[in-house]
């Protein structure tokens, strides 16, 4: 019976000790997430009022969540009673088998940091990875988030942008505009080509410099083909596209010059 009593009071004097940390572990969690909470909010609204780049915030702020995380963690586990030693092998271990079955996830990570260091585009840009294309509204740590013309929005790996050709149209603040149109072999070239100076020197849309180009780019089966170079402000590339090829249609109507039509003659013998 003294033996019972023994143990049960070793026991409660246990449950005690360890009881008290469990809990005090638990409030110091709840207390460490909601300030890790308010610390990452008033840290994001900093880096705005900072003007730093649309892109590298949301990156910022979850690299700053996660570590504050990690610490509070560890400080939680170390409160309970367990030895820094033995976690840290626990967490090497665990992060090895992570890592293992993470590879895509980390490779990921890795190529959102590069994105993020080395700019290939950035939000707002209109990128093309062969796949896919469109505006880019946001960048994450593994993910990049893209908007198409049609308003669909896709997610794609970083892992892929960063190890992939990646064609950026608005790196630059302007973009050459190439256009062709075909006229008929019976109408007047020369005619042609000045009705296409005409159109482009009254756009003011079209840059001066570098100046444009209109040369006779081929001599095809049922047509002579004008190639239009031009230079643009990258806002204005699918304005003047759009509006160009309306004018240029209006405007050889106007003055008799023809667009063809793919045709072919056949000519047929009488065999007796």
């Amino acid at each position: 019976m003294e033996t019972v009593v023994k143990y049960s009071e070793k026991f409660a004097d246990v449950i005690i000790a360890y009881g008290l940390r469990v809990l005090l572990a638990i409030v110091v969690l709840i207390i460490g997430l909601w300030v890790i909470r308010k610390v990452v909010k008033a840290i994001s609204k900093r880096m705005e009022k900072a003007e730093i780049e649309v892109s590298l915030r949301p990156f910022l702020a979850t690299l700053i969540s996660v570590a504050l995380k990690i610490v509070l963690f560890i400080t939680v586990a170390t409160m309970v009673g367990v030895q820094m030693t033995s976690f840290v092998a626990i967490l090497g271990a665990a992060g090895l088998a992570i890592g293992l079955a993470l590879q895509g996830s980390l490779s990921n990570f890795a190529g959102g940091i590069l994105i993020l260091i080395l700019k290939p585009f950035k939000v707002g840009d209109f990128i093309d990875d062969g796949t896919n294309a469109g505006t880019v509204r946001e960048i994450q740590i593994f993910y990049t988030y893209v908007t198409t013309f049609r308003n669909e929005e896709i997610i794609i790996p970083n892992g892929k942008l960063s190890n992939n050709a990646v064609k950026n149209s608005t790196f630059h603040d302007k973009r050459r505009l190439d256009m062709l149109f075909g006229i008929s072999y019976g109408d007047d070239m020369n005619k042609a080509i000045g009705l296409l100076h005409d159109l482009v020197k009254a756009d003011d849309r079209i840059l001066t410099d570098p100046a444009s180009v209109i040369f006779v780019e081929t001599l095809n089966n049922s047509s002579v083909d004008i190639k239009v170079r031009m230079w643009t402000a990258i806002e204005n590339y699918w304005a003047v596209y759009i509006d160009m090829t309306g004018k240029v249609k209006a405007t050889f109507d106007e003055n008799d010059i023809t667009i063809p039509f793919p045709q072919r003659d056949v000519h047929m013998r009488q065999v007796n």
